[in-house]
């Protein structure tokens, strides 16, 4: 049975990941020991999907592990040796701010984890397919050198420029500009994946992700926009902007779009390979434009405020390019565009939030009981 190791796999590519593959017949291990709870608190918790997937996927082998520990990922890689064919490499700190709070925790996620499960699949199942979910971060901000045009509701590149037609394509640099330590520990990730592959001719392939998004994100102030935008429309609760007037623009992608670029990669895979990722020009929006999307949805209106000042190393303005892998792998296509997104993630919220909301019940009347 063809058999793939997923880590992160309660968090939102990592879930979306372990249903395809599933889907497909294979037999799934899934690594995640719920850090997303750690690093945003109770209300970021991936619990919630671990329970979900085990209740629903079939074939679906769930260990709570940290990528971190070499004695832990040699006693699940030698227990499967050759039998795995495919790793995707989902588990992540994800947050620029978070990983100023702790370089070195947010490094050993990131880079040091990495490592681990790149040494692992060498040695245990050389010819695996390894596929490490990496981010446009890794570029730092240089994107925000770019010439840009202030429009109504968003930043736009000028037209004349050669990113303009299908965004930005994976020859940017990485040199000269702000990364925050976030987008350093995952650039060096980045690196040993590239480096496993040309040296020791793992096949593996570093997805660049612009925002990834889709309704199974535990969506927080610090991660998940779009998710924590919607979560604060329905609620009410007041949300902060920060920066560029509002204006910035992200390309988002939904995860089910994403996974399977991921699996036409493993049908085909090749060395060493880079690709940024993301909505495109297909799918993307401004803050602004995201906010009026949530109010439309919903029905509600959200109160928020605007700091003038941006977070640390923010891009102003990033569309992925993804001809890159278009070209490759040219059955693949999307499915999902912002309205479709954004749409799913309110109706994914509104039914979790429901059952929250019952169980909260549930327990008031239990206790009254007693």
């Amino acid at each position: 049975m063809e058999t793939v190791i997923i880590t992160g796999s309660s968090g939102l590519i990592g879930s979306e990941a372990v249903l395809f593959f599933t889907e497909r017949g294979m037999r799934v291990i899934g690594v995640d020991n719920d850090m997303r709870k750690e690093f945003f608190g109770e209300e970021a918790s991936t619990e919630w999907n671990r329970k979900r997937l085990e209740e629903e996927s079939d074939n679906f082998h769930f260990y709570a592990l940290d990528i971190r520990s070499e004695k832990e990922m040699e006693g699940l890689f030698s227990k499967y040796g050759n039998e795995i064919n495919l790793v995707i490499h989902a588990a992540a700190q994800p947050s620029h701010d978070w990983a100023a709070k702790d370089p070195i925790k947010d490094f050993s996620v990131n880079a040091n984890g990495t490592l681990v499960l790149l040494e692992m699949a060498r040695r245990f199942c050389p010819k695996v397919v390894f596929i490490h979910l990496s981010t446009n971060k890794v570029y730092g901000d240089v994107a925000n050198s770019l010439p840009l045009e202030e429009l109504e509701t968003r930043w736009e590149l000028d037209r004349n420029h050669k990113f303009y037609e299908k965004g930005i394509d994976e020859s940017m640099g990485i040199d000269d500009s702000n990364h925050s330590l976030f987008g350093v520990s995952k650039m060096a990730g980045d690196l040993l994946v590239q480096e496993y592959g040309r040296y020791f001719g793992l096949k593996t392939a570093c997805f660049r992700g612009g925002c990834l998004t889709g309704s199974a994100h535990s969506g927080t102030e610090l991660h998940g926009f779009l998710s924590y935008l919607m979560i604060c429309t329905m609620q009410k609760r007041p949300y902060t902007v920060f920066g560029y007037k509002g204006k910035q623009v992200r390309d988002n992608i939904h995860s089910a779009d994403l996974v399977n670029a991921l699996y036409h990669f493993y049908k085909n895979p090749g060395v060493a390979k880079i690709y940024n990722i993301g909505g495109s020009r297909y799918s993307n929006s401004s803050m602004l434009e995201a906010i009026k999307m949530c109010e439309d949805i919903s029905g509600n209106t959200l109160s928020w405020n605007y700091k003038d000042e941006s977070r640390f190393g923010d891009h102003i303005w990033w569309v992925s390019d993804v001809s890159r892998f278009q070209a490759d792998y040219p059955d693949w296509s999307y499915r999902y565009n912002m309205q479709d997104i954004m749409c799913e993630i309110y109706e994914g919220l509104r039914q979790r939030l429901s059952a929250r909301e019952r169980t909260g019940n549930d327990l008031v009347r239990n206790k009254s009981q007693k």
